[in-house]
């Protein structure tokens, strides 16, 4: 019989042994998953950092993980602009489209003015809000 182990954590060889196990079937299934990750920083003129971006493209779509805008810089457009130069870059790359996720709290609406469109939702994701999945394609 199998037994099973919980924890919040696990050793670097049995992570990296379960992630070639699943990289090597979807490899299989999907072919070349082409992973290459991406930032993008945004700096004042002093050099501190004012906003940035955090994705990665896999197979044809790129996946924004993080867009972040400082107080400071909020409102002269950069958040635009950040979204704006990783959808070229995934259009340099070969992808179709550009997908992340937004709570209610965050910025759905300004991803809708933007051009993206919900494909998925879960309310009560924190309590009283909802985490919404959208997405642009080209």
């Amino acid at each position: 019989m199998t037994t099973l182990t919980v924890s919040t954590s696990i050793d670097d060889e049995t992570a990296r042994f379960i992630g070639d196990g699943l990289n090597a079937y979807n490899y299989d299934a999907g072919g070349p998953h082409n992973d290459q990750d991406l930032w993008i920083v945004a700096r004042s003129d002093n050099g501190a950092v004012a906003g940035g971006l955090k994705g990665s493209s896999e197979y044809t779509w790129l996946f924004v993980e993080w867009l972040w805008v400082s107080r400071a810089h909020r409102g002269e457009g950069l958040g635009q602009r950040l979204l704006g130069q990783a959808e070229e870059t995934a259009r340099q790359r070969g992808c179709i489209g550009v997908h992340l996720d937004s709570y209610t709290f965050q910025a759905p609406e300004y991803y809708k003015r933007l051009g993206y469109e919900e494909f998925g939702r879960i309310d009560d994701y924190p309590a009283g809000h909802s985490r919404v999945w959208l997405k642009k394609c080209f």
